[in-house]
């Protein structure tokens, strides 16, 4: 190719229209009638089926043996009072545990070893929401010093998306309907379609609820689920004749 004929291709292809759809849609969609883009949401509501809670147990002593000790003890009765609860075993998992030194600044300005700080942090499954409220409670007088959550959520949240994208198909299916009648045409197929990402982000309820606890408190709290959209997003790109 000689350069004046390879420039003029070059700027050929610049010139192009390059639009983010255009470039998705594959080779083999080419279209003979008139393109129409379409971006639809279908949209349910779920009350959340499953809570989750980080408990976690802060110690401190003078050396390392005395402060992961005392944060095992507590832990312990942490366990118990869980599987008083009725948690299973299944359902908690260590999220965490740091061993770390403790240092203040002495009269001089320069640091020193005061002791030793265990954090262990549990990660806890509650399938039964109405539970979350005696269930932190229970923690609290057992010794956790650090409770975040609750956060909502659902055990199994496939079926619910599922519907959703049946709704945003047939959504973006009535649309394309509408503008090929308005233009005097009709829908003769869908030549891509794709699904956006992120379209499931359930709220997160979660707070440090250690921060609204008066000393030597307990929780009682009370959580209500309500209700949760569940939603999915289509693009479509239509064929019109």
């Amino acid at each position: 190719m000689n350069p004046r004929m390879k420039m003029a291709v070059l700027l050929a292809l610049a010139l192009a229209p390059a639009g983010p759809a255009a470039a998705q849609v594959p080779e083999i969609a080419r279209l003979t009638g008139t393109r129409l883009d379409v971006t639809a949401s279908g949209e349910v509501s779920r009350i959340p089926d499953i809570v989750r809670i980080q408990a976690g147990v802060h110690t401190e002593a003078p050396n390392a043996a005395e402060a992961m000790r005392q944060n095992q003890a507590r832990m312990e009765r942490v366990r118990a009072a869980l599987t008083r609860a009725g948690i299973a075993d299944r359902d908690t998992q260590t999220s965490s545990f740091e061993l770390e030194a403790v240092y203040r600044n002495n009269a001089f300005n320069r640091q020193e070893l005061t002791g030793y700080r265990t954090s262990n942090q549990l990660f806890i499954r509650l399938r039964d929401p109405s539970s979350s409220g005696r269930v932190m409670d229970a923690l609290v007088a057992e010794g956790v010093n650090d409770i975040r959550g609750p956060i909502l959520g659902f055990e199994n949240v496939e079926t619910s998306l599922d519907e959703a994208r049946t709704l945003a198909i047939a959504a973006a299916r009535g649309r394309a309907d509408l503008y090929a009648r308005g233009l005097g045409m009709r829908v003769r197929r869908a030549v891509y379609v794709s699904e956006e990402n992120g379209n499931f982000a359930p709220r997160n309820d979660a707070t440090n609820l250690m921060n609204s606890l008066p000393a030597g408190g307990t929780a009682t709290s009370t959580i209500d689920p309500g209700g949760r959209k569940i939603r999915a997003t289509v693009s479509v790109v239509f064929e019109l004749e």
